[in-house]
């Protein structure tokens, strides 16, 4: 955990104006490091036969990439024909001379067994940061439900008559557009970059509510913000997803495994997530079993050496599930995110984003008119209220003795400092 904590203290004090790093040394860069990530959210019918060219944005670069691929919620092997990686030249089109084949252990097909994800060998292609690639998978046949992610907030493209079509440069058989994510569930880059910070949470993350095809989530405006520090930035957010209950995708902790803390290069984890188990059904007003779950995910990251940001939870009035007993517990639950100990530092997204003249609703400069999700401009400020929270984290620890074996007391200061 002392290594750890020295190493995030790297990481961050880039984020720190005026903060030098003389006294503590420069990490090695990490073999792998995520880029970017979708978490799966569920099953759509497969499409036997075709080819999905699935567009990513890459947060950080570098000179090698490795793709995942995940058949999670698949009932049967999903056999994967062919996979690709090119560079995204516009639309379905790649860069010339840039599409490779992803191959699995040599091979250039692959079976993923049903309930399994799968990682590919190196693709030797260089990528800059803030990227876009096109992840281009062929499946043959029918193997029953396929894993996808629903809310991607991005065109990618299809290929009905996919066969030999991965390979291709040219997208003019890519005649379909969609707005999902099919079995590409990451990409992670062999290079310079020293680690990633995973947003894990529901549709605030996921970016509702923010323009489509602008990557303007807030965990995109945040990879925008941390560049510099050459962290990559993971988008583990699930619309519809709870904390405490299974909802769309399993519930949080249930999750937390495998769409946060085994990706690669893990060093922040930072969690906004709750809200739909207070306006859901069945509503969970136990503020004891939101403490219990935040505990316990926080235990098992530090269990890793991650360090974890809790995000409060935003305002709602307005929004169809709104009642008073629900504002209730959501006060009831922020003042544990902001009091109660169990994180590492707290980013104050209700002071961030509420509106000060009624504090149970959004500001409306961040409203995109549902009263529950962020526009652009909020997912931008809810980016910059994580950062500097980060940047505060980062300082209070180098401050404490990076290092030393007392240092978790500083964080608990930084819970206390941050959004004030």
């Amino acid at each position: 955990m002392a290594e750890a904590r020295r190493v995030l203290a790297v990481l961050l004090l880039a984020l720190v104006p005026g903060t030098t790093t003389q006294t503590v040394a420069e990490p090695a860069p990490l073999p792998w490091t995520g880029s970017w990530e979708t978490a799966p959210s569920g099953t759509a019918s497969a499409l036997p036969g075709a080819a999905v060219r699935n567009v990513v944005h890459l947060s950080v670069g570098g000179t090698a990439v490795r793709i995942r691929l995940s058949n999670r919620f698949g009932t049967a092997p999903l056999h994967l024909g062919a996979v690709t990686v090119a560079l995204r030249a516009s639309g379905p089109n790649a860069v010339t001379g840039s599409l490779h084949t992803a191959t699995f252990q040599g091979a250039a097909s692959v079976t993923v067994p049903a309930g399994r994800d799968t990682v590919s060998d190196p693709v030797p292609l260089s990528v800059p940061a803030a990227a876009d690639l096109l992840v281009t998978v062929y499946t043959p046949r029918d193997d029953g439900p396929a894993t996808f992610h629903q809310t991607a907030l991005q065109t990618s493209y299809v290929a009905p008559a996919g066969a030999a079509r991965a390979a291709d440069e040219d997208g003019a058989a890519y005649t379909g557009a969609i707005s999902r994510w099919y079995y590409v569930s990451g990409v992670d880059v062999l290079g310079d970059a020293t680690g990633s910070i995973v947003a894990f949470g529901d549709s605030l993350t996921d970016g509702n509510g923010s323009t489509p095809d602008t990557n303007h989530r807030w965990p995109d405006r945040l990879a925008e913000q941390v560049r510099a520090a050459r962290l990559g930035v993971l988008n583990a957010g699930i619309s519809g997803n709870r904390l405490l209950h299974d909802g769309i995708g399993p519930n949080a902790l249930a999750r937390l495994a495998a769409d946060a803390l085994d990706r690669a290069g893990v060093r922040v984890l930072v969690v906004l997530e709750g809200i739909n188990d207070i306006k859901g059904t069945p509503t969970a007003a136990d503020v004891t079993a939101y403490a219990d779950a935040y505990r316990a995910l926080v235990a098992r990251a530090h269990a890793r050496g991650i360090r974890v940001v809790g995000v409060t939870l935003t305002p709602y009035r307005g929004f169809s599930a709104y009642t008073d007993a629900r504002e209730t517990v959501r006060q009831r639950v922020n003042a544990f995110i902001r009091t109660g100990g169990a994180f590492d530092a707290v980013a104050d997204a209700d002071a961030a984003l509420r509106d000060p003249t009624d504090p149970a609703r959004i500001l409306p400069a961040y409203d995109p008119g549902d009263h529950l999700h962020f526009n652009d401009t909020g997912m931008a400020k809810l980016a910059d209220t994580v950062r500097r929270t980060l940047a505060v984290m980062a300082s209070l620890e180098a401050a404490a003795g990076v290092g030393a074996t007392g240092g978790h007391a500083a964080t608990e200061g930084a819970a206390a400092t941050v959004g004030r």
